[in-house]
């Protein structure tokens, strides 16, 4: 089933980012009904959508939706949390359920991009020409994902960022907002670009890099 035949919509995460994706779900038709979480006493997002607790409560959920295979979800879950968005998605897709993507109306996305089951881009997001983008990536507002780089399942790219090409960031991993990164670099799997970092060399896996030109400091 296509994403846009997907009318009713579940989200996984009833925080912050719930509020953003919410409105542009609905800009585009379709509907949240319900806001699963596994915060215990957590408050509801929103006041006219049901909050359950997570894994929990959402068996019994989903045994009254008579319509189960026609309704959608969406991981709105932010980083440091990039793998679990992918697993959570495995996980509810086993379940009958199916991955929306989140495109805000004001996004550019060049001819040849290609996207990711399951993605979420922002306000004023720009992807440029034949970039990849793997599934459950959140490419957030004003970031510049330019031609040819390649986003892999998980990871995130923060407000405001600029990936200026050629660029491979690899699963899990999180560009933090306004960091920078030259052309040509690869950001390893799990690792962290502190905001406003401006990276000039490969990055390992599993560490945090941060400055002008950006250091490992974990």
């Amino acid at each position: 089933m296509k994403d846009e035949l997907i009318e009713k919509v579940i989200l996984w995460g009833g925080t912050g980012q719930a509020k953003v994706v919410r409105p542009i779900l609905e800009e585009s038709g379709r509907r949240v009904i319900a806001v699963f979480d596994d915060t215990k006493g957590l408050p509801p997002p929103f006041p006219d959508v049901p909050l359950y607790e997570g894994w929990k409560q959402f068996p019994e959920w989903l045994k009254e939706q008579a319509d189960a295979g026609k309704i959608g979800f969406c991981i709105s879950i932010g980083n440091p949390h990039g793998m679990i968005r992918v697993a959570f998605s495995e996980r509810l897709k086993k379940h009958g359920l199916k991955p929306v993507s989140v495109i805000h109306k004001s996004a550019v996305i060049e001819q040849g991009a290609i996207l990711g089951e399951g993605c979420q881009i922002m306000a004023n997001a720009v992807i440029g020409a034949e970039a990849w983008i793997g599934s459950q990536v959140i490419v957030n507002t004003k970031a510049s994902v330019d031609h040819e780089t390649i986003l892999e399942d998980g990871s995130e790219v923060g407000p405001g960022a600029t990936l200026c090409g050629l660029i491979k960031v690899q699963s899990g991993a999180w560009v933090c907002a306004g960091a920078t990164i030259l052309p040509r670099v690869t950001i390893g799997r799990n690792s962290v670009v502190g905001a406003g970092s401006v990276v000039t060399r490969d990055v390992p896996e599993g560490v945090t890099i941060v400055g002008v030109p950006a250091k490992k400091i974990l």
